[in-house]
């Protein structure tokens, strides 16, 4: 499958949400979304992207922007997650990896010399029309959350 690029509409998607009920893509159609994946709840890197684009939600929704975050994890460790740090951004669970894929973000990954399948940490900064924005691909999380916030105010 080749990657997404800038221009092209953004996969469509209904998943699980935190707290229950669902989230979708359609339902924030006319506002920039920030979709943000990562691999895993409550791990060093996930929990302090996590935080940054907590900390900065009302900076996104100032700007109009709905931030969401997404991994394969399940709706009840999403819920764990939340409340263990305060998070205030929507997590969706995508357990059958099918926005994940239609993303390509499962990808080979390598950990001191073993290599296994996960998720790509990664951002797509979705426009008002639904076509994608802005890609931010194998992410740094010092300072990603502000980078994306200056990139939904460009818009």
């Amino acid at each position: 499958m080749a990657d997404l690029v800038v221009g092209d509409l953004a996969p469509q998607f209904d998943l699980p949400r935190d707290g229950g009920g669902s989230i979708s893509l359609a339902a924030s159609l006319g506002k920039p979304v920030v979709l943000y994946f990562y691999p895993q709840d409550d791990t060093t890197s996930c929990t302090q992207e996590a935080i940054s684009f907590s900390q900065l939600k009302p900076e996104f929704e100032k700007a109009g922007a709905v931030v969401i975050g997404l991994s394969p994890d399940p709706v009840k460790k999403h819920d764990k997650f939340k409340s263990k740090y305060s998070l205030t951004i929507d997590l969706a669970a995508d357990e059958e990896r099918k926005v994940i894929d239609a993303y390509n973000l499962w990808v080979e990954k390598s950990m001191y010399g073993r290599k296994y399948m996960g998720v790509e940490r990664a951002t797509f900064l979705i426009g008002r029309d639904g076509r994608i924005a802005r890609i931010w691909r194998k992410v740094r999380v010092k300072g990603h959350a502000e980078e994306v916030l200056e990139a939904v105010r460009a818009l």
